[in-house]
């Protein structure tokens, strides 16, 4: 089972090119039972990722342009009254799919954001009193923009914990460029990609990662991460139990994608900066930019002896 996410990895690299770490990363983070934010300036395949990664595990996509305006019944449903029924009858919003891109997260007001914690965290929906549950798999992938763009409402930290992972992109490399460049248009191949598994591999490969063993020292080691993370004086508040729970589940998954029924440090270590960066706020105010909190957890990294 885990053959077909190789499959689906690779199919996926086809459409992002030069991307492969990021691709992983994000199966990676899908298998774990998280969300994915990817936090980059626009242009730089975001979306495109996204939507491969929807088609080639055959799973069912919506997407959601995230603006000022936007209502959180717009995004979770609204209930219509119908004459001929004579009554109100909820029709689903975008939110009722497998794979939901909310584009542009931090373009929409904190009222609007907060209305996806519920569906992120329990895969449900709570509307006119009555609680619906979500499709499984269930799947957020968040595109964001930096803080210092116009129009962005930066996500508060509560929300930011929901994502299990954060990503971000950055520029193709000269050789990925040109390919891009000479190459057929992103959304043509879109068009034409085939899932590589079906929905039930999937839930079984999920299932499967409760096999993935964990020993007694690789969960000191994790445990022994956000302990530093609280006393090494480098972030304002350290790793939470649920961010430490979050890096285990990671660690697994990619243990699994590795080809290992157990979990060693490298699988830790290979998700520690995207799982715990956005959780970690440097302390110096001067160092408050993501990619100083990235640095930061290297640095965590490397004071915690395996």
């Amino acid at each position: 089972m885990f053959n077909q996410l190789h499959a689906a990895a690779r199919q996926v690299s086809q459409v992002v090119i030069g991307k492969d770490q990021q691709v992983r990363l994000a199966i990676t983070c899908l298998l774990a039972g998280g969300h994915l934010l990817l936090e980059d300036l626009p242009g730089v395949g975001k979306t495109t990722l996204a939507h491969a990664l929807a088609i080639s595990l055959g799973l069912k996509f919506n997407r959601v342009q995230f603006t000022s305006d936007l209502l959180p019944a717009d995004v979770a449903g609204i209930s219509v009254y119908e004459r001929e029924r004579n009554e109100f009858v909820f029709h689903p919003g975008p939110i009722f799919t497998q794979v939901l891109l909310a584009d542009e997260i931090n373009r929409a007001t904190p009222k609007t954001q907060s209305g996806l914690l519920e569906a992120m965290e329990e895969h449900q929906v709570t509307a006119d009193g009555v609680t619906r549950a979500l499709p499984e798999p269930f799947f957020v992938i968040a595109t964001q923009n930096p803080a210092n763009q116009v129009g962005t409402f930066p996500l508060p930290e509560s929300q930011l914990d929901r994502f299990l992972m954060c990503l971000s992109l950055g520029y193709p490399d000269a050789a990925a460029e040109r390919a891009l460049l000479m190459g057929e248009d992103r959304r043509e191949m879109l068009r034409t990609l085939q899932p590589a598994m079906q929905p039930s591999e999937l839930a079984a490969a999920r299932r499967a990662l409760r096999e993935i063993h964990a020993s007694n020292a690789l969960v000191s080691y994790v445990q022994a991460l956000a302990q530093a993370s609280r006393q090494n004086g480098l972030f304002a508040e350290g790793l939470s139990p649920r961010a430490a729970i979050a890096l285990l589940q990671a660690g697994r998954a990619w243990a699994a994608l590795e080809g290992r029924d157990h979990v060693i440090p490298e699988d830790v270590q290979a998700v520690l900066v995207p799982v715990c960066a956005h959780r970690l706020r440097p302390l110096k105010a001067a160092h408050g930019t993501a990619l100083a909190s990235r640095d930061l957890v290297l640095q965590l990294q490397k004071s915690v002896a395996v």
